[in-house]
């Protein structure tokens, strides 16, 4: 996954047209969005997991930052900044829709409190699409059941690869309770799936 840029040369442009924006220079503003655009928008997918709604998200993340540009210090990275903006805005969208999109890998744990990916079916080549349907609907139903937090750490570590501490500064919260949420969705979403027969 392509991360935001990082080379000295792009870090000095970013830095030169964050002054310009936030002096009220839409066109750098502009060349922001470009820059980093595809950043926002596997980060925000990564959470609500449908690419319209995604778009549609990403959308809003952008007037919100452009709205407030004039907070942003220099402090840090512009990621690093925009981050918990845009995971904010994912799981209003999620609040407010109160449904989950897409596939999810469901995580299972072994005898160690270890997750693992729910093992292979050596009959997966035979199912046909109603089943391969069925279970797909078993996954979103057990997926939105879980507290939207919930699902956001799981996001967040799972798709978007990020680290505790990353996850804590996104989400505005202790690396600790980074472990204790995901710990909790995983045991949550296992016993979901067991949980919920396939109709």
């Amino acid at each position: 996954m392509p991360a935001s840029p990082e080379s000295a040369e792009s870090v000095e442009q970013e830095r030169r047209l964050l002054e310009q924006a936030r002096g009220g220079d839409a066109a750098a503003f502009g060349e922001l969005v470009r820059m980093h655009h595809e950043y926002v928008f596997r980060l925000v997918f990564s959470v609500v997991r449908n690419e319209t709604d995604a778009r549609d998200v990403v959308q809003d993340v952008w007037i919100v930052l452009w709205r407030k540009l004039g907070t942003f210090r220099g402090e840090s990275r512009f990621t690093t900044w925009l981050n918990p903006i845009a995971v904010r805005k994912a799981l209003d969208h999620l609040r407010g829709r109160r449904r989950w999109y897409g596939r999810f890998l469901p995580f299972l744990e072994n005898e160690e409190g270890e997750p693992v990916a729910e093992p292979a079916d050596p009959d997966s080549d035979t199912r046909g699409p109603l089943e391969q349907g069925e279970r797909k609907a078993r996954f979103e139903r057990a997926l939105a059941e879980l507290a939207p937090k919930h699902r956001a750490v799981l996001a967040l570590r799972e798709i978007q690869g990020l680290s505790y501490d990353e996850i804590a500064t996104t989400l505005k919260c202790r690396p600790g309770t980074v472990m204790s949420r995901l710990h909790h969705a995983r045991r949550q979403l296992a016993r979901k799936l067991q949980e919920t027969p396939c109709e």
